[in-house]
């Protein structure tokens, strides 16, 4: 597991969260739910959009990153 940054943030399919965890004391993990947005006047934004549970969506960003950590 690896730190999401800007760098790998291409390549990583499944996320676990550093400090939330599941109702059995497993990290919270989330998978990739499309691809990731970047922007040209923007280098160091970015948006991975992600899924967990049945219906719960979010995106891990540039603010959020650091609670988050990867595997391809």
């Amino acid at each position: 597991m690896e730190k999401v940054n800007r760098e790998n943030c291409e390549r990583l399919n499944r996320f676990e969260h550093i400090t939330m965890k599941n109702a059995d004391g497993t990290r919270l993990r989330a998978k990739r739910n499309g691809k990731t947005k970047t922007w040209k006047t923007k280098p160091l934004n970015f948006l991975i959009p992600c899924k967990y549970g049945l219906y719960e969506y979010f995106y891990i960003d540039s603010e959020n990153c650091d609670h988050w950590e990867g595997e391809e």
